[in-house]
């Protein structure tokens, strides 16, 4: 039996769990997000019959690269999305993104490979919108492209879900009727209407488990990194780090897509402002 009611977390523990994240992943947990953590704690303090949270605590930090110390950043990571969430970055990507490589493209060798990133992908709703987006701007040309998403996350769980590509007939309402035509395709799961993502669009994706503040075990150059909603869970010295990397990754020209509730304003970087949350590499 718990030691505490509803697994009651001390200001003590929710500082350690805070310690822990941030050394990890860079995530910084405000006093305001310890009724939130207890809460995501509770269900891994019940799955392990830990009778407290110094307990559990005590047996994730005794393996750093053990399954619970996976489920415990998985707990903690927030993932919320939806096809063509924040729609007007699509849209200007495929009116001024597409066109403007494939002018910088024209003539130059390789001008036929695309590569983007969608950063902190969750469920995979992003990059498919990604894919879908760029196979139509592209045209008759998406043929002869070699296009490659890299679709990363730090939570393996919801990694799963995108991998599989299949979506309740609630989540796929956003997709543009023209592209759920061609790029969706029916089908039943658990005895329910869903929707799986057509095989031109999931094999240009490549899922990838990433810690955005851990190594990374490639070095671009993308044409466009999408990172949004990301960055407002981090503190200031790691935001600058992160954009100083993504600057690095992207080739001249290139877009960094940010959140919404995102803006680089009052953080140090080298990118050409060109509207609210769309920034270029010079």
């Amino acid at each position: 039996m718990l030691v505490r009611d509803e697994c009651e977390i001390t200001p003590a523990e929710f500082r350690r769990v805070s310690e822990l994240v941030h050394r990890h992943c860079g995530i910084s947990l405000n006093d305001g997000k310890m009724s939130l953590v207890q809460a995501r704690l509770a269900k891994r303090l019940r799955a392990g019959r830990f009778g407290t949270v110094t307990a559990y605590l005590d047996h994730v930090q005794a393996d750093p690269g053990g399954s619970e110390f996976t489920e415990l950043i998985d707990a903690i990571s927030t993932n919320l999305t939806s096809f063509f969430r924040e729609d007007d970055h699509f849209r200007y990507l495929a009116d001024h993104g597409v066109p403007g490589m494939l002018a910088r493209r024209r003539g130059a060798a390789g001008g036929a490979r695309v590569r983007a990133w969608s950063a902190a992908c969750s469920t995979g709703e992003e990059p498919y919108s990604l894919a879908m987006t760029l196979l139509d701007a592209l045209g008759p040309k998406a043929g002869s492209v070699d296009l490659k998403i890299l679709a990363t996350d730090i939570c393996t769980r919801v990694l799963r879900t995108a991998e599989a590509g299949v979506y309740d007939e609630a989540r796929v309402r956003s997709v543009p009727p023209d592209k759920r035509a061609r790029y969706l395709r029916p089908e039943r799961q658990g005895g329910r209407a869903a929707f799986k993502v057509v095989p031109e669009v999931r094999d240009a994706i490549r899922f990838r488990h990433l810690n955005l503040t851990g190594a990374w075990p490639f070095a671009g150059p993308f044409q466009f990194i999408f990172c949004r909603n990301v960055m407002i869970y981090f503190d200031k010295p790691t935001q600058e780090r992160l954009v100083g990397r993504f600057y690095d990754c992207l080739e001249p020209g290139g877009l960094l897509f940010t959140g919404h509730s995102e803006s680089l304003t009052g953080v140090a970087h080298r990118f050409r402002y060109v509207q609210p949350t769309i920034y270029a590499r010079p």
